[in-house]
C-alpha cells in the first residue's frame, strides 16, 4: 500500500507523490513533533509544542520536559501504529536535534529517526 508523501509533492507523472509505509510513519512522527498545539483545525491538542520551548534556557529540567512532551504526544497520536522507545533531544548552537527509537507494531525491528531543525 502507498501513502501520500509529506510534505505534499507532485511526482514526475504529474500525480501526488507517494511513499512506502515505513517512510509514511517517519512523516507522521515529524508532523506530531513539529506541530504546535492549536495549529490544526478541529484538532486543537494535536502536536507536541516542542518548538515553543526552543528559546527557554537550556537545563536538565528543560530537556526532561521536552522529552516528556514529545514522548507523550507520540504515544497519544501514534500508539495505534508504533511503540515508542527512547526519545533524545539535543539543543546545538543553532539547531535542535530530535532522535527517536520506535518499533512499528506490524514489524518487530526497532528503527530510529533523527530530525535536525534550525532554531
Amino acid at each position: 500500500m502507498m501513502y501520500l508523501k509529506f510534505s505534499y509533492e507532485i511526482d514526475a507523472t504529474g500525480r501526488s507523490a507517494t511513499t512506502a509505509r515505513s517512510e509514511h510513519i517517519k512523516d507522521l512522527i515529524e508532523q506530531v513533533i513539529f506541530t504546535a498545539p492549536g495549529e490544526r483545525v478541529n484538532r486543537p491538542t494535536f502536536g507536541s509544542g516542542l518548538q515553543q520551548l526552543v528559546f527557554e534556557p537550556n537545563s536538565p529540567e528543560l530537556a526532561a520536559t521536552v522529552q516528556y512532551l514529545v514522548k507523550g504526544a507520540l504515544q497519544q497520536w501514534l500508539s495505534e501504529v508504533i511503540e515508542i522507545g527512547e526519545v533524545s533531544i539535543t539543543a546545538m548552537d543553532s539547531a535542535l536535534r530530535v532522535q527517536i527509537s520506535y518499533r512499528e507494531l506490524q514489524n518487530p525491528m526497532v528503527q530510529s529517526v533523527t530530525f535536525d531543525r534550525p532554531i
